[in-house]
């Protein structure tokens, strides 16, 4: 008996050592590959992300740049349509200066007031000053004065104006103007 079932022990062993055997086999010619394969892709992938880190790095900083670029260029448009508190004071002077100069006739100006923005606006940063004007002119002074005016920087827009004919061709005419200037906030950065 202990014949037969050393035997069927060493049968036994036999078998699973020639299963041992395949397994080691299938591991070394199926599965090893595969893990190396395996492990170079990942390898890869990791190359790859940092090489696209490095480039959305770089389009970012190339974005910024563009982006500052783009503010810089809108705040010197900005500085076309609209000066500083600051500066604001001496657009009264500029105007009478323009007026002198194109020959106006009983120029006064009025003091400036602020409009009161509208609530869709929502401007946190700009206000609109108005400037009342009266002066008396032809038809080529007014038009001259008016061509200065718009043509200032920065720009003076004229919100409305109204002209009294005054009855003789040969005197001027009467003109109200209500002029409009955009001014900037200071800005805490």
């Amino acid at each position: 008996m202990k014949s037969t079932y050393r035997k069927q022990l060493i049968t036994a062993g036999l078998i699973w050592a020639g299963y041992l055997a395949v397994l080691v086999l299938a591991y070394t010619f199926l599965l090893a590959p595969q893990t190396r394969t395996k492990r170079q892709i990942a390898r890869e992938l990791a190359e790859q992300k940092q090489a696209y880190d490095r480039a959305l790095e770089k389009a970012q900083e190339k974005g910024r740049v563009k982006l500052n670029e783009q503010i810089e260029h809108l705040k010197n448009t900005l500085s076309e349509f609209a000066t500083n508190s600051e500066d604001s004071a001496n657009l009264i002077f500029d105007i009478s200066q323009i007026a002198n100069s194109k020959k106006v006739g009983e120029f006064s100006i009025g003091g400036k007031k602020k409009r009161l923005a509208s609530k869709t606006a929502n401007l946190k940063h700009i206000s609109e000053e108005l400037i009342d004007i009266t002066f008396t002119a032809g038809f080529n002074q007014f038009a001259a004065l008016l061509n200065a005016l718009e043509r200032h920087q920065p720009v003076v827009f004229v919100d409305k104006f109204a002209i009294t004919h005054s009855g003789h061709d040969d005197e001027g005419h009467e003109v109200d103007m209500n002029l409009a200037v955009f001014i900037t906030t200071r800005q805490d950065s």
